[in-house]
This record gives structure tokens, sequence and C-alpha cells, in this order.
């Protein structure tokens, strides 16, 4: 009964980790590539750093929900500046992750993303001074190969205007992959002074995140203008406002495995359902890949399913994301 239950407890994060992040990557699309208005009053979205706000408001408040019902993790006493720090290089992950849909699909990006383990592996090397097994290093040149082949762009194309945008996409993605490295290097650190737990993690990171992109949008004046939009498009507002549910929710549903069964599933789920999301891009918004992207996206998976399986310490426990 003890292992059905166990079975069942698995089941039920892995279906909650896909269902919210499925729902939060097709919304992430819709909103960030959506097309509003018609004819001369056709616009795009982007308030980039007005979205993250909504985004980490809501993780703030599920965050300090939970810890104060269901996931109490008694005092933390990591340093302020810590979670300064990271909730920084968070924001700027974000804002930049949602910026490349600008100008590149939703495949693309994910793809991109998924090369997430470098920059973390190479600063892990460089500020923590770690040292990695032979087959780790491996696994990461697989997902290095499969990204590179990915964003290669044919001989056939000629339009200056699409290739400009797609180095801009590319730009983006990198900055972003830099800030995740930045990150996690930070939050290893806290892990190491002082056992930072994940639920004191989320509603930190995701405070100082929300003051960080509230002053941005308040000085810019994106703030006035992202109110403006909503009232010119008021359906956004509920897509914007499940989007930021369904992100927290994955959150939770992240932590819980990895709290319940440990970092291994979790990196399972989380990599197959990225696979998933891609897919389900490609059906629902038409994003077509080539045969040459195709075998790229299985060796970046093949790459990141090798490193989750063989490449960490299983002695650790660390989130995925």
């Amino acid at each position: 009964m003890a292992i059905t239950n166990e079975h069942t407890k698995l089941l039920i994060c892995a279906a909650g980790i896909f269902v919210c992040y499925f729902y939060f990557g097709m919304l992430q699309e819709k909103i960030t590539r959506g097309q509003y208005g018609d004819g001369e009053n056709h616009e795009k979205f982007t308030y980039m750093f007005a979205l993250v706000f909504v985004q980490c408001l809501v993780n703030y408040v599920f965050a300090k929900t939970i810890l104060l019902t269901i996931m109490k993790q008694g005092e933390d006493t990591t340093s302020n500046m810590y979670y300064a720090v990271s909730s920084l290089t968070y924001l700027l992950a974000m804002v930049c992750s949602n910026m490349a849909l600008q100008f590149i699909n939703y495949p693309t990006q994910v793809i991109g993303k998924a090369g997430k383990p470098i920059p973390v592996m190479v600063l892990g090397v460089l500020l923590g001074k770690k040292v990695y097994p032979i087959r780790k290093y491996v696994f990461i040149f697989l997902i290095v190969v499969g990204v590179t082949l990915f964003m290669y762009k044919d001989s056939n194309v000629s339009k200056k205007q699409v290739e400009s945008q797609l180095s801009v996409g590319e730009l983006l993605l990198l900055l972003s992959l830099t800030m995740d490295g930045l990150t996690s290097a930070v939050q290893e650190r806290m892990r190491a002074e002082h056992k930072s737990k994940s639920g004191h993690m989320m509603l930190n990171m995701n405070f100082w995140s929300f003051i960080f992109s509230g002053t941005v949008i308040t000085i810019s004046g994106e703030l006035v203008e992202f109110i403006h939009f909503l009232q010119r498009y008021p359906a956004t507002i509920w897509h914007i406002t499940t989007f930021s549910i369904a992100g927290a929710f994955g959150q939770y549903f992240i932590f819980l495995t990895v709290a319940e069964f440990g970092p291994l599933p979790c990196s399972i789920i989380t990599t197959t359902r990225k696979f998933f999301t891609v897919l389900g891009s490609i059906l629902i918004f038409g994003n077509n890949l080539s045969l040459r992207q195709w075998l790229s996206t299985f060796i970046v998976f093949s790459g990141l399913f090798l490193d989750a399986m063989y490449g960490k310490d299983k002695s650790k426990k660390s989130t995925a994301k």
C-alpha cells in the first residue's frame, strides 16, 4: 500500500509539473508573441518588466501562503544581500528570456534555455571551484552540440532583417543563460553557508525581484503604459493572471517533488515536460522545425536525460526548474 501511495504521489507531482508548465509555456508564447489589434492599430506586447513584476508578486503571495500553512520550514538565517543579488540575476534571466520571444519562436527559446547546465557548470568551476566527473562534461558537450546545431542558420536564409532579429533573440538567450548561471552560483553559496531552504528561497527571491521590477516599471513609466495596454485589451488580464498562477503552482510541484523523491526524478520530469512543451508549441502555434532542428532537439534532450540520470551527485539535493 505504501508503494502504491508513493507512486500515486509521484504521479500527481509529475502531472502537476506537466500541466502547470505546459499551460505556462503556451500562455507565455500567446502573451509575448500575440498580435493585438488590427489594421493601423496593430501592436505587440512589449512590457516584459511589468509581466515579470506580476509574476513575482503572485509567486511571493503563493510562497508566503504555503510557508504559513503546509510548508513550514522554520527560521531563515540567509543574508538579505544573497537574496538581493540572486534576485537581480533571476529577474534579468526571466526578462531576457521573455524579451527573446519577440525575435524567436518558443521552441527555439526552450532549446536555447535547455543549455542552462552549461553556464551553471562553468560558473560552478570558476566561482565554486567544483570538480565534476568526466561523464558530466560528455553530457554537457552533447547539449552544446545540440543547441549549436539547432541555432545554426541555413545558407539559404538571405533576409538581413530576419537574421538581425534572430541574432538579437540569440543574444538575449545568451544573457538569460548567463544570469541563470550566476543565480545558481549564488544559490549554491547560500545553501553551503546558511542551508537555505526552497520555500524561503522562493519567498525572498520573488520579494526582491518584485521590488526591483516594480522600481524599474515605475521610474521608466512602463507601469502606466502597461495599465493602458490592459485597458485596451482586457482579455490579456486573464492570460497574465493564469500565466502567473500556473508558474507559481509549477514551482510548488517542483519543490514538492525534490523534497519527496529527490532531484533525479524531478530532473527527468522537468526535462520531459520541456520536450512536450516544444511539441505543443509546434502543434498549437504552427512553429515548424526542420529535420536538422528535430535532430538537434533529440541530441539536446538526450544530453539532458543522461545528465539527469548519471551526471549529478545523488547524495545532494537541488531544485530543478
